[in-house]
């Protein structure tokens, strides 16, 4: 039962704070007129890599689960994902910009 829990509430914080997150971005794009239509998934992608980095080093553990295999991520992984995230969420603006 303590998994179907931490489940569905891993599917909350991604689906909550995802959309919240990449509707706040996209707004914010829109303004400085920002095609969010053909770069917005690069920022999405972002924002999920970001969320994932923070659900395993420290939402995870705060959870309903009690099982084995809560490990947080190594540093350099940490740290190299959310670096890949900036990349992607900074993304959209630098391609709209080359290609445009």
């Amino acid at each position: 039962m303590r998994v179907l829990l931490e489940l569905a509430r891993i599917i909350l914080i991604f689906l909550f704070l995802g959309s919240i997150l990449a509707y706040v971005l996209g707004t914010l794009y829109s303004e400085f007129d920002i095609n969010m239509e053909q770069y917005g998934w690069t920022a999405s992608l972002g924002i999920y890599l970001f969320l994932f980095v923070l659900y395993r080093n420290r939402w995870q553990f705060s959870g309903w689960y009690k099982g084995k295999g809560k490990e947080k991520l190594p540093k350099k992984l940490s740290r190299m994902l959310n670096i890949c995230s900036v990349v992607l969420i900074l993304s959209p603006p630098i391609l709209n910009s080359i290609l445009k």
